[in-house]
């Protein structure tokens, strides 16, 4: 027979979000808000989108892409190393543990300027677009489970009676348990998302692109 706890362990993310559906479901409004909000204004004005695109340039990440996007598995751990690195770590979580919040608001700019940077303004960018949103889609899900656990860290920390804790330090151990709980399966997205975006992007993109 299968000991209880291994039953319950995968299921406790999924009891996590029933419990807190409603601030979960309004961070994917809000997420992916932003995101389309960014596309719209990449396509109402060009000139922003080509400041975004011109930084990137200039950052040294659009080089990095075109130097590896022929080696997709060298690619998605690249991709995996940023998400995890750049966006899970030092935008949402990290903030989050300085700021209650603070985190939510980091990752706001981020998607903002990731709309803008995909706003499909030609037929390259629309084409790499239809491959891409599902790319959107897999791994905004890891960070809205991120963003989720920073939402339920700041109420812990800020209001420990939430989470029945009788201080707030305690209320912030339990906040940190709650994102442990989400961070295997934003994980697990984190990895499924990084190998379908550099092998969509190596293959499928150049087919409908050329095509």
């Amino acid at each position: 027979m299968t000991p209880l706890h291994t039953v319950r362990a995968p299921l406790a993310p999924f009891q996590l979000l029933r419990t807190h559906l409603r601030p979960y479901l309004l961070l994917n409004a809000f997420a992916y808000g932003l995101l389309l909000l960014g596309m719209a204004l990449g396509l109402l004005f060009p000139g922003l989108r080509a400041a975004t695109i011109g930084a990137m340039d200039a950052s040294g990440d659009t080089d990095l892409v075109l130097s590896i996007i022929s080696r997709p598995w060298l690619f998605a751990a690249v991709i995996f190393a940023v998400n995890i690195g750049r966006i899970a770590l030092s935008s949402i979580l990290l903030p989050s543990l300085l700021v209650p919040f603070s985190g939510i608001v980091v990752f706001a700019y981020f998607a903002l300027r990731s709309g803008i940077t995909l706003a499909p303004v030609d037929h390259v960018t629309a084409m790499t677009l239809i491959p891409h949103s599902l790319t959107m889609l897999i791994e905004f899900q890891a960070y809205i489970l991120l963003l989720l656990g920073a939402y339920l860290l700041g109420r812990s920390w800020l209001w420990p009676a939430t989470v029945e804790a009788p201080t707030r330090r305690q209320g912030c151990a339990r906040g940190l348990r709650l994102i442990g709980r989400l961070a295997l399966p934003a994980l697990v997205l984190f990895v499924v998302g990084a190998i379908y975006e550099a092998f969509s992007l190596r293959y499928f993109v150049p087919l409908l692109v050329t095509g």
